[in-house]
């Protein structure tokens, strides 16, 4: 962990260091809340709590077909999946009040919202599946494993839908 921590800490580096110039920009007017660091703040930090999960179902995955147990390996990830779920919430309920105060209104089903709801819907399922504990080990460490494709699309992948270019989740051109 304490190398994917510095793999991924170096590469923001790298990435901020090649565009030095977007740190001299003004921020738009709704950037400018007291909600917008929290918000962004505490999703970066589920998302890569989520990410050691995603991780960590893969490696759980090899080692069921080695035959090993994955029982040490399903702990620590529904470990990742309980701290990466409360940031989760909290990174929804910062952008609900950070909305409230920049455009009025908590919620607007914008394609970025719905599918941020859609993501900690998906984990959610996850700690359910887990606490019944009904189903094969191999089944939740593939929706573990998928559910990080989820989070991607929220992340990244919602930018380039034809929806989402009117969307106020996106800030340049």
């Amino acid at each position: 962990m304490l190398v994917y921590s510095l793999s991924l800490a170096d590469l923001f580096l790298f990435v901020n260091m090649m565009n030095p110039d977007t740190f001299d920009k003004a921020l738009m007017p709704a950037l400018q809340s007291p909600w917008f660091i929290p918000h962004v703040v505490v999703y970066i930090i589920a998302y890569a709590f989520l990410a050691v999960s995603s991780l960590t179902a893969i490696k759980g995955l090899m080692m069921l077909n080695r035959k090993f147990d994955v029982k040490p390996t399903l702990k620590l990830a529904d470990n990742m999946v309980y701290l990466g779920f409360a940031f989760l919430t909290f990174g929804l309920l910062f952008g609900a009040l950070w909305a409230k105060e920049a455009w009025g209104h908590y919620w607007t089903w914008d394609p970025k919202e719905t599918w941020a709801f859609l993501t900690w819907l998906v984990y959610l399922l996850f700690i359910h599946l887990r606490i019944a504990n009904k189903t094969k080990e191999k089944h939740v460490l593939w929706i573990l494993a998928l559910a990080f494709v989820v989070l991607l699309i929220c992340w990244f992948g919602i930018n380039y839908l034809p929806a989402a270019q009117q969307s106020v989740h996106t800030y340049s051109t």
